[in-house]
């Protein structure tokens, strides 16, 4: 474009890592696509995408032929889908894995002739490996996700990008597996377990959070389900170590490159969240009747916490993340600068817990 900044594309720009990630990228020329326009006019030039539509595809390919980025940052992923409206899972896996495919395949006709795209950058997860890992998982630890929808389309979308790799002539591909999102500014339904907000669309919902109401955490009675661990990555971290590779400016050795990603120190276990989130715990007589409970509370549209995570929710997920201190090498603590307790703690500095009132049965 000139002599002007280098271009790059970002999907899912308005998800909430693409608007921290924004104001990291000043040395770029920020092309943000996104399947609904944002509320206010967005500082950046947009593009209007739908990726779950096969036309989609070459739409972006004319974008990237346009835009001609350096880079491309793919974040545009159904998580949520009572946040989103997406409820639909045939729509869900046409945005999530066909989705991604679609960029895939638009970067590598772009790339065709000459390297236009010098890096291409995913956004996977620790879903993708599974629930109930007897040990800390490696990149190399096989992706075996089930049952929880969107962690089946993280490990679809994952090998994706894994496959088409190759074919990205002169493009560096980045697969980022980060854990769970933290921050003060993160609303998904996970912490909304430990916040106790009953985040679901009915009425009744709403109410409850006009009066206050504070959910407690549920989980299934015995000490296994409370010493069970967990990591958290602070949302800006996660923004920071994209931000690093775009500027990176050395080359990587191999084409692909596989991160875990979470942060610094020790995982916590849910005894030590629920302490942190100072929240109320109810247990429950054994795993059928914990999964019973999210689903009653899924259909009365009170959480959005959906019920096939109750795999996730009861056993050990944890990462092994020396790759990317390794990568990050004396940037590391730069990059990552919150431990894992401290960005989980930082998801509750929104208010005192002790004055918010009543409390109904709510899964952690």
């Amino acid at each position: 474009m000139g002599n002007g900044p280098p271009s790059i594309i970002v999907t899912g720009i308005f998800g909430n890592l693409g608007r921290r990630l924004l104001p990291m990228l000043s040395g770029f020329r920020v092309v943000g696509v996104d399947f609904r326009p944002p509320a206010t006019d967005p500082a950046l030039q947009f593009e209007q995408m739908d990726l779950g539509e096969e036309s989609s595809c070459l739409q972006f390919i004319q974008l990237l032929r346009d835009v001609r980025p350096v880079a491309v940052v793919h974040l545009a992923f159904v998580v949520d889908a009572v946040r989103t409206g997406v409820l639909d899972r045939e729509r869900m896996w046409k945005v999530n894995v066909a989705g991604t495919a679609r960029v895939m395949e638009a970067v590598t006709e772009a790339n065709r002739d000459w390297p236009m795209v010098e890096k291409f950058i995913f956004l996977s997860s620790v879903s993708a490996y599974g629930p109930g890992l007897s040990k800390p998982a490696r990149e190399e630890t096989p992706l075996a996700a089930h049952t929880y929808t969107y962690g089946v389309h993280k490990m679809e979308a994952d090998r994706v990008v894994q496959q088409r790799a190759p074919a990205l002539r002169g493009c560096s591909v980045y697969i980022l597996r980060p854990h769970i999102f933290a921050g003060a500014s993160v609303d998904n339904y996970f912490m909304e377990g430990f916040r106790g907000i009953p985040g679901g669309s009915s009425a009744r919902a709403a109410r409850m959070r006009e009066n206050g109401t504070r959910l407690p955490c549920l989980l299934p009675s015995g000490k296994q389900y409370l010493q069970n661990r967990v990591q958290f990555v602070h949302v800006d971290d996660v923004a920071r170590i994209i931000s690093f590779i775009l500027k990176k400016s050395e080359p990587e050795a191999q084409r692909l490159t596989i991160l875990n990603v979470a942060g610094r120190g020790q995982p916590l276990s849910y005894e030590e969240c629920i302490s942190i989130a100072k929240a109320k715990l109810i247990r429950v007589p054994g795993e059928t009747l914990f999964a019973l409970a999210l689903r009653f509370l899924w259909k009365l549209k009170i959480s959005t916490i959906p019920p096939d995570i109750v795999p996730y929710l009861t056993s050990d997920t944890v990462m092994d993340t020396l790759r990317l201190a390794e990568f990050l090498g004396p940037e590391y603590k730069d990059v990552v600068r919150y431990s894992c307790s401290e960005g989980f703690a930082d998801c509750f500095k929104w208010g005192d817990r002790s004055a918010e009132k009543k409390e109904t049965a709510a899964p952690a």
